[in-house]
């Protein structure tokens, strides 16, 4: 028998029975469309999160305390108090770290933040100037505090915009006086709506200096972090190792393993970012995989209930001159559509969801979500459902072709 009238029997056969195969196809649907909807969420936040990481700055390197995890047991090393005056003022010096680069301390903390009656938990960042450099944000009203402010620990904030407008509403904010614990800071200046930078929400902090930072409000006489812009992007590698060796010695490390510091370049913070969300994105889709396989189980099972109910059919078709092959080619063919329509409806549905999701996070979770539709996820939808179909397709088929003509004619 000529394949177009075996596939146009199996076509036929499955529209006489059109619930059952719609409640086939839907496990297959649902399926296809978990994996294109895990693929294109991953993908999305993987390129959210570099985007967040390059619009820090290709030339940054940042210096945290504590030694680099090599497992579970070592994390409590990464929260040390190594980084401290002495390494600021060694890593500022050219005749160490060769080139003109900006070097800055930093230290951060979650507090509250009062005028008047009016509260707001939010992020505290002790910094300078360089730090405004680093997110490519200046005050569009006030000045950004100065050194000297820095070297008399002075009491001066700069805000962000959700900042003013939860704790001043309408009412001008710049030379007001906010409490942070006991300590009065005077705004000097107020940010413009920026967003995230880094996964740091610019709009919603507080920035004040480094050095006020360290003894009003945490009393600690060590960093959190140094930053440094290096001159330019080529100069980076050579920066790094200066930074390494310069800390070093003065912490009178020999062995690079037992270093009591980390030192990062945005590049770093990419390749490692890239390695994580596709290992999480390859977790999700393998467990949204598990669901196509219960789908084809669902098939396998369906289609020896078919065959069962068309013993008779096969016997007839068999006796009219139907080769096993025939009746083989006829079923597998049948299961083959089934996994194949609901790959079509399932790449169509995650799709539509995946956009969906994009366009929902970008609106209300304020995030510059981009809708990604990964080719690959394409590929992958119409070849795994058309290879399930065709894996649990082929018992079914089987013991349908190998029914007697006879023996299938007496079935009642």
């Amino acid at each position: 028998m000529k394949l177009r009238y075996t596939f146009k029997t199996a076509v036929l056969g499955l529209r006489a029975h059109k619930s059952r195969s719609a409640l086939t196809i839907l496990g297959i649907v649902i399926g296809i469309m978990a994996i294109i909807l895990v693929m294109s969420i991953g993908q999305g936040a993987e390129q959210l999160i570099l985007n967040q990481i390059q619009g820090f700055g290709s030339r940054t390197i940042s210096v945290e305390p504590g030694r680099e995890p090599k497992g579970p047991a070592d994390i409590y090393e990464m929260f040390t108090d190594s980084l401290k005056e002495k390494d600021f003022k060694a890593l500022q010096n050219p005749a160490n770290v060769h080139g003109d680069n900006k070097v800055e301390p930093f230290v951060a903390y979650v507090d509250t933040v009062a005028y008047e009656n009016e509260t707001k938990r939010t992020n505290i960042y002790g910094g300078s100037k360089l730090l405004l450099e680093l997110f490519d944000v200046y005050p569009d009203e006030g000045v950004m505090f100065d050194d000297t402010d820095i070297r008399q620990l002075a009491g001066v904030a700069v805000i962000g915009e959700n900042i003013k407008e939860e704790l001043f509403g309408e009412s001008d904010a710049l030379g007001k006086k906010i409490k942070i614990k006991d300590k009065t800071f005077r705004i000097v200046g107020l940010l413009p709506k920026k967003g995230r930078v880094m996964m740091m929400d610019v709009d919603d902090m507080v920035i004040v200096p480094y050095t006020t930072a360290q003894k009003y409000l945490l009393g600690i006489k060590h960093f959190h972090a140094i930053l440094i812009q290096a001159e330019t992007e080529e100069s980076v590698p050579l920066a790094v190792e200066d930074i390494k060796r310069t800390l070093r010695e003065l912490h009178g490390i020999t062995d690079p393993d037992k270093d009591d510091f980390r030192v990062e370049t945005m590049q770093d913070a990419v390749d490692r970012i890239s390695i994580i969300t596709s290992v999480l994105t390859l977790l999700l889709v393998s467990v949204a995989g598990i669901s196509l396989v219960v789908g084809g189980i669902g098939i396998m099972n369906i289609m020896l209930v078919s065959v069962t109910e068309r013993t008779r059919e096969i016997g007839l078709r068999k006796a009219l001159g139907a080769t096993s092959g025939d009746v083989l080619t006829q079923f597998l063919l049948e299961a083959i559509i089934l996994t194949v329509v609901g790959g079509i409806f399932g790449i169509s549905g995650g799709a539509l969801f995946s956009w969906l999701t994009a366009l929902g996070l970008t609106h209300f979770g304020n995030l510059d979500w981009d809708f990604v539709f990964p080719l690959t996820a394409v590929f992958l939808g119409v070849g795994v459902s058309a290879t399930v179909g065709l894996v649990f397709g082929i018992y079914p088929a089987k013991q349908a072709a190998r029914k007697s003509p006879i023996e299938a004619l007496r079935y009642e």
